[in-house]
């Protein structure tokens, strides 16, 4: 019989989940405790005796699964791959449950709402209001402005919709090619170079990968517009944070907006006091249709699991 571990919590805190999985594997063992990732010998104690396995934080890597030989799935809630080793997974027979774009979304949402904010300085005027200054911040208004967006799949794709009505010029860099949607849209692609050079706003939607980490480093920020406003509600890691604080204080970007970082709780507090920096706790996911949406499609992957491949999911075996 199928034996099914589930180490996220959202199943033990929202109402009916739990008995929505128990309805199809009655021996499904929860995270009673509610941690938000189980980590070292504590996941594999849980994991132990458990073929499959519901994922969102949890590291799945070659010690783990020589610890647990018995699991043969993984199905993971979200879209971020980069917590599996894919490869050594691959290897081992060990078959993926995976929905991607499931919460397109919530995170293109979350993107427009920081433009917005970003631009309108909303941000710095709120650090004032609280420190007792009250004055009028001059901002931009998003409509008109060019939008550079690096990645264009599922989450980049749901963006492009969200700005239709702004009249934005899009410019988008990406290593797949989608040209009936650019041409359908209007879209420009471009180098990165020229990305950074000319948007108003850059936001980041692509995996972390080797290839993607700290794409953006001190050369690329310091290559942005005058007065542009950077996004990453992407992964932490893309961009070098420590440069981006050393860019923030100097102006260029004039504003950054990230929900996600390389180390999360990240401990840089100079980074984080920036009037000019916007940080949200990795809630880019983080809404009740978002979380149900990610729950149920987890649940229904555990029956319907397939290998990681290039086939299915863009550099696999750079994650």
């Amino acid at each position: 019989m199928t034996r099914v571990a589930v180490c996220a919590p959202h199943f033990v805190r929202i109402p009916g989940l739990r008995e929505e999985l128990l309805a199809a594997h009655p021996d499904a063992r929860f995270n009673e405790e509610g941690k938000e990732s189980l980590k070292g010998d504590e996941l594999i104690a849980f994991l132990r005796g458990c073929d499959r396995a519901i994922c969102g934080l949890e590291r799945i890597d070659d010690a783990l699964l020589d610890a647990v030989p018995e699991l043969r799935l993984v199905s993971k809630i979200g879209v971020g791959l980069d917590t599996l080793d894919l490869a050594e997974m691959a290897r081992r027979g060990i078959l993926l449950g995976w929905t991607p774009g499931i919460n397109k979304r919530s995170v293109a949402e979350l993107t427009l709402a920081y433009a917005i904010s970003a631009l309108r300085r909303v941000s710095v005027v709120n650090s004032e209001v609280r420190a007792g200054t009250w004055r009028r911040q001059i901002g931009n208004t998003l409509s008109g402005k060019t939008v550079g967006i690096v990645g264009c799949g599922h989450i980049g794709k749901e963006l492009v919709a969200l700005l239709a009505p702004f009249g934005c010029r899009i410019l988008v860099h990406d290593i797949r090619d989608y040209p009936e949607f650019y041409r359908a849209h209007g879209i420009t692609t471009v180098a990165l170079a020229v990305l950074l050079a000319e948007s108003d706003v850059v936001t980041l939607h692509l995996p972390l990968t080797p290839a993607s980490r700290h794409m953006i480093g001190a050369a690329e920020l310091a290559a942005m517009k005058t007065g542009s406003v950077l996004i990453n509600t992407a992964r932490g890691g893309i961009v070098d944070e420590t440069a981006l604080k050393a860019a923030l204080a100097s102006g260029r970007p004039a504003a950054a907006a990230f929900d996600v970082f390389a180390l999360e709780p990240w401990p840089d507090r100079e980074l984080l006091a920036l009037p000019n920096m916007l940080a949200t706790t990795h809630i880019g996911a983080s809404t009740r249709e978002a979380v149900l949406d990610m729950c149920r499609a987890a649940i229904h992957n555990l029956d319907r699991g397939r290998l990681p491949g290039p086939d299915w999911i863009p550099d696999w075996r750079d994650r």
